[in-house]
């Protein structure tokens, strides 16, 4: 029983934490060719064979396959390639040219000699211009012979005619024998004094069946294993890891590793994707031989198994990105069958251990050019590729943008549901009640035939220039179903394209010949380095090209993928542009040179001995936008605190939580004084604050009793305005909250009147008592009589999610009593979010501009004092969040700028694929149900988004209609209910989720989404003001939010975005040095503040943290 225990929480692991791709169109021939192997002479397979006593049982690395290295080996001029093999000899094919290879592996003396090889590097070890070939070693736990192996080339002998180079292993003269579980290793000059240091990358010998949620095992040397960095020594290595602060633990489970400058000071950083539940470490070079390991401080989360890395500069700005895989599948099927989610709450303990935020997708870290990075993996359409491992980001076409390619497919479906309900269930299998045994009678084998076995295409991922990417495996020949682990491209023919080679398992080995050449369509420029002393290949050199007023930057390191290497130098493309017009190479010891103008296709050599000037770093921007002042300014009082309350213990389909959209602020005048303060709202259990500006501009609280007096209630929105006519801001707050258990009275509209000196006293008699989840309070003149009416919008109904909330509609009598006039009005609405009274048709009355949850944006007319007519915008269903009025092309009427939740999540949304939402109590027990129905990146057909646990939970009587996952994942909506069923079902539809401006063309309206940038996240927060001083209001967007379950993920990626108003009705994003904005958090309100020598501040609310205030520099 013990012995299988390992196995059996791996399983449910994976299947907690760890297709086909889409087919383009085209009639053009494929731009990769599958070369023949019968042809070519490359004959390689890596064959694994489960055996009695070791298999996936007692190795859980057992599928994920070997490596690749590309280079010339010989000094022939072309690339050889170097296969590892995991059950038999490693191979070295010497490229004869004209696409034939021939096996020289036995006359070179490099097949290696250890039991189960992984990753592969080529490079210089010893710098006599020679490459070496470093090998990993890695294998059964109980097994001996895993010591890594350094092949150091002799060179070709001048006695004979052979021109086969022979090596000699010589690991454990230099120093690089390490006997742990290796993966994979990259050279790289870490210290800046001239040689090739190394880090391995070791996996872990330990099972992953407990996090460790109490100790400090990070911190902890795993002296079996554990990551390594050697630093040259000149004829050999020594190990430096402790002081140079980088962790040596047993729970690093590392599959990847990748080498770059992240923040352009041309010291190489470090990127470890490590496996399971330990997060990922980021290094960041400190120039002094150690590294500062800072991915929390720099990324919003990162990949949960994360697998192969790769690092290259994809939006041509001069900064690199980090591209990661994980195991999310694209299609239905697969993620319904193979793919189940950690609970909601594992987070908040994952994240107090420090293991960060992670979701189990593919990640995209963009960089924002001083190494701190947004995730953008789905909005751009990179996040789900099934089960990957290498990661290749290269340029597949040379048109000057570099596509990511993605090796796919696992030997056994290791996480398929059934399998693992199966295995699991030891009372009904007595194969399974003999291997949990201490005898252990039965041979694992015999569980092989019930574990599914499928071969999944490359994933090959089209750059479009603008930050989007579309799967062109298909049409680009690269489809092949397969078992594929490691790849690398090189130039083999010297054409000037990239060619593909990949090493799958169980299948011959595939090499793909790019044939762009052939179409003459794009140009290219090819370098190679000629560096000095240790370094003869000038690793770590980064290049800059420019033409036509674009820039495209490469770093030259040879590690990439998964356990691979590509070769020596970098290859350019140049489209159709004749010639770069300047480039500039800053080498490793900081010394640059300037060449061009150049012609394009050709191949260049740059000498490290050339290079005269020396690199400076670009300084970051010293003059931004915004001065933050929060320290100066307010007192720590002014934070929001958040009560503790998970709305997916009650609503377990719900698509997000609703009780984390505070703070509301309110601002202006509240004690006469002609200075502008402002009211925090908070969540039940505090009160709400009155903070009163002082004469410096500072902000003190002002006690109010009657605060304290409310605290249990959950003030969700408010305003300030003067309800009674008597010169002052009196104050209305709308209180809510998801927590349906509450009584009413925790729902009620409060009414506060000021004494005029800004003490707040509550009078409720003079106002309905009206309840509800509320989102907004909304003061406008709706009768044209002087006073102010108010529109109380409904959020949600607590604990009925889905069903229509009401929202109020409330006459001012003039003296600050208040008749309700909803029904006579404005009827059934929908989930509302925000409203802004505006006149929208210049008839010279107040109508009413509303959005919401699942609702189209909506305007109800002003008809002589009613809200007779409603009129909605076609096509705008949405996730909408925030609305805020200005006049953005100064044309004289109101245009609105409207947050929503964007398009960088899970959830994709269109008027021809929409998602939608069903509510009914379909089980009869009282309380409605939710079924969200979506459209999965590579489907044409809709299906439930929930998986087949979560919804036979929440509905047991549909456990009858699928008793499998297979079964479940063929199911669609109406295979799950009866036509009566959703005939009675409230149906709520989305076809539009980008945040956007709806422009007022005198009546008619027009919608347009904002920049990408805009799109990062859900948009809450929105100002419009003039920062820039041109005259042209511009745009604050805040958002982000993580009450998201883990199939969904955290929405982190808006750090306070500046949107420029250009005119002509376009935005531009400043970035954030140049804002000097960078804000974490939920954003959920921003207000404009008047200081007392009349400029503005800018005040900002963030969820369960304290407030940020904000200045503009000039």
């Amino acid at each position: 029983m013990k012995r299988i225990q390992p196995f059996l929480f791996f399983l449910l692991f994976l299947a907690a934490a760890c297709s086909s791709p889409h087919q383009s169109s085209g009639t053009e021939q494929p731009l990769f060719v599958l070369m023949n192997e019968k042809e070519t002479g490359l004959h390689f397979v890596n064959q694994v064979e489960d055996q009695k006593d070791f298999n996936i049982l007692t190795y859980r690395n057992f599928y994920n396959g070997g490596g690749v290295a590309l280079g010339d080996v010989n000094h022939d001029g072309l690339p050889d390639l170097y296969f590892t093999a995991n059950m038999g000899p490693n191979k070295l094919f010497l490229n004869r040219g004209n696409w034939q290879f021939e096996d020289v592996t036995a006359q070179a003396g490099v097949a290696g000699s250890r039991a189960w090889s992984t990753g592969v590097t080529m490079v210089d070890v010893n710098a006599d211009g020679w490459l070496d070939i470093y090998v990993c070693n890695s294998g059964d736990i109980a097994g001996a012979n895993k010591e890594n192996e350094l092949f150091i080339n002799q060179g070709v002998t001048g006695a004979t005619e052979s021109d086969v180079p022979t090596f000699i292993e010589a690991a454990k003269a230099w120093g690089l024998n390490n006997e742990g579980f290796s993966t994979h290793a990259s050279f790289f000059d870490y210290d800046g004094d001239g040689d090739l240091d190394c880090y391995l990358l070791n996996n872990s010998f330990r099972s992953p069946d407990r996090i460790e949620f109490y100790q400090k095992t990070r911190d902890q040397v795993d002296t079996e294993g554990g990551d390594k960095l050697f630093r040259n020594e000149g004829d050999h290595f020594s190990d430096v890891s402790l002081e140079a602060g980088i962790y040596t633990s047993d729970i690093g489970f590392g599959l990847g590793v990748s080498v770059s400058d992240l923040n352009g000071d041309m010291w190489p950083d470090i990127y470890v994707s490590n496996d399971f539940w330990e997060r990922d470490y980021l290094y960041i070079n400190q120039g002094d031989g150690t590294f500062s390991e800072e991915l929390s401080q720099r990324t919003d989360l990162c990949s949960l198994s994360s697998m192969g890395a790769d690092i290259a500069d994809l939006n041509n700005d001069g900064a690199p990105e980090i591209f990661t895989t994980d195991m999310l599948p694209g299609d239905n099927f697969r993620l319904k069958t193979m793919t189940q989610f950690a609970p909601f709450y594992l987070e908040s303990f994952k994240k107090k251990a420090d293991y960060h935020h992670q979701i189990l997708q593919n990640c995209l870290h963009l960089n924002d050019g001083s190494a701190h990075f947004q995730e953008i993996a789905q909005l751009v359409g990179v996040a789900a590729t099934d089960w990957s491992w290498g990661a290749l980001l290269f340029d597949f076409d040379n048109d000057g943008w570099k596509d990511i390619f993605v090796s796919n497919g696992i030997r056994k479906d290791l996480t398929d549901l059934d399998f693992v309900d199966f295995i699991s269930d030891r009372s009904a299998n007595s194969k399974v009640r003999e291997l949990v045994t201490e005898t252990r009678r039965a041979d694992f084998r015999d569980f092989l035939p019930y574990m599914p076995e499928t071969k999944v295409a490359n994933y090959a991922l089209r750059n479009q220039g603008d930050l989007l990417f579309v799967n062109e495996a298909a049409a680009l020949g690269l489809a092949a179903p397969s078992f594929s682990n490691g790849a690398a491209y090189g130039d083999l023919d010297l054409d000037g394209d990239l060619d593909l080679v990949i090493n799958n398992v169980n299948m011959p080995a595939f090499l793909y010949q790019n044939r762009l050449n052939e179409r003459n369509s794009s140009g290219f420029l090819a370098v190679s380095f000629k560096g000095e002393g240790a370094n003869p290949l000038g690793i770590g050199a980064r290049v800059s090209i420019y033409a036509g007023g674009r820039q495209q930057q490469q770093q030259h390191y040879m590690t990439r993928g998964f356990e691979s290497s590509v070769p020596p130098g970098l290859v350019f493309g140049t489209g159709s542009r004749q010639q770069v017009d300047s480039l500039v190479v800053v080498w490793p010891d900081r010394r640059m040179q300037k060449l061009g103008p150049l012609p394009t296709n050709q191949r260049i050599e740059l000498v490290q001995a050339d290079a005269k000037e020396r690199f400076r770093p670009t300084p970051q921007e010293t003059d931004p936008l915004f001065a933050e002042e929060t320290a100066r300014r307010l007192p720590p009082e002014a934070r929001h605190v958040e009560n503790v309350f998970n709305d997916f213990d009650h609503e377990p389909l719900l698509p997000r939580m609703l009780s984390t959209e505070g703070p509301n602020i309110l601002t202006g005048d509240v004690n006469g004084d002609q200075l502008e303060d402002f009211v925090l709202l908070q969540a039940a259990g505090q009160p709400n604050q009155l903070f009163l500006q002082t004469a410096a501009g500072n902000f003190r609280l002002q006690e109010q009793a009657v605060f304290l007096q409310d605290q249990e209630q959950e003030s969700t929105c408010g305003a300030l305005f003067d309800a009674d006519g008597d010169g002052d801001l009196d104050l209305m707050i709308g209180n809510g909250g998801n927590e349906y258990q509450k009584g009413f009275e925790h729902f009620l509209i409060q009414y506060y009147v000021n004494d005029g000196k800004g003490n707040f006293y509550r009078d409720n008699r003079k106002t309905p008592a009206l309840g509800g989840n509320f989102s907004c309070v909304v003061p406008g003149d709706l009768d044209a009589d002087g006073d102010l009416d108010v529109f109380i919008g409904g959020r949600a109904i607590p604990g009925n999610y889905g069903l229509v909330p009401a929202s109020f509609l409330l006459l001012n009598n003039g003296d600050g009593s208040w008749t309700n006039i909803t029904d006579q009005t404005i009827g059934t609405l929908g989930m509302v979010t925000a409203a802004s009274w505006s006149d929208t048709d210049a008839d010279g009355d107040q109508d009413l501009l509303l959005v919401g949850d699942w609702m189209p944006v909506t305007i109800l007319l002003n008809e002589g004092g009613k809200l007779a007519k409603k009129v909605s915008i076609a096509g705008s269903e949405g996730w909408w969040t925030a609305l805020q009025p200005a006049d953005l092309d100064q044309d004289g009427d109101p245009d609105f700028v409207l947050g929503n939740w964007g398009l960088n999540t899970k959830f994709k949304a269109s008027r021809e694929k929409p998602l939608r939402m069903y509510v009914k109590d379909f089980d009869q027990n009282g309380k409605s149900d939710i079924l969200l129905d979506w459209y999965p990146p590579e489907e044409s057909t809709s299906y439930p988004f929930a998986g087949k646990m979560d919804l036979t939970r929440q509905l047991p009587h549909l456990k009858k209609e699928a008793l499998k996952y297979e079964a479940y994942a063929r199911k669609r909506y109406e295979d799950l209910f009866s036509p009566d069923e959703r005939q009675q079902a409230l149906q709520w539809k989305a076809s539009y989720l980008q945040t956007a401006v709806l422009w007022n063309e005198g009546g008619s309206f027009q919608l347009q989404a904002l920049p990408i940038e805009a799109q990062f996240a859900p948009v809450f927060a929105i100002m419009a003001a003039d920062f820039n001083a041109d005259q042209l209001p511009d745009l604050f967007l805040g958002g982000n939010f993580f009450g998201l379950k883990p199939e969904v993920g955290r929405h982190a990626a808006n750090k306070g975005l500046c949107l420029i108003n250009q005119g002509n009705r376009r935005f531009t994003a400043l970035s954030h040095q140049q804002s000097g904005l960078y804000i974490q958090g939920e954003m959920r309100d921003a207000r404009p503040l008047k200081k007392p020598d009349g400029s503005f501040a800018y005040l900002l609310g963030i969820n369960n943290a304290p407030l940020r205030y904000f200045s503009l520099r000039k």
